[in-house]
């Protein structure tokens, strides 16, 4: 339960980190945006449908992405 709590914390405050440097020139902003929902996208199904469509439009970023993100398992819809 810590460590869900942990991961969604996480989530969010590099989602707030990423909107904040798309305005500030010292922090680069889309990294953070896409690590964020990338860990969001675990719990919300509205981040996983805003990470894919994210995925589909920058393949190049995507990539880059999944080698820095360690493999995890496909959620199954029960």
């Amino acid at each position: 339960m810590l460590k869900r709590v942990s991961l969604i914390g996480a989530g969010w405050l590099l989602l707030i980190v990423g909107a904040a440097g798309l305005f500030l020139p010292v922090l680069p902003g889309i990294p953070f945006l896409f690590v964020g929902l990338s860990i969001l996208s675990v719990e919300y199904e509205w981040a996983r449908r805003v990470f894919a469509s994210v995925r589909r439009r920058f393949p190049a970023a995507d990539r880059k992405l999944q080698t820095l993100l360690p493999k995890r398992p496909k959620p199954t819809s029960a």
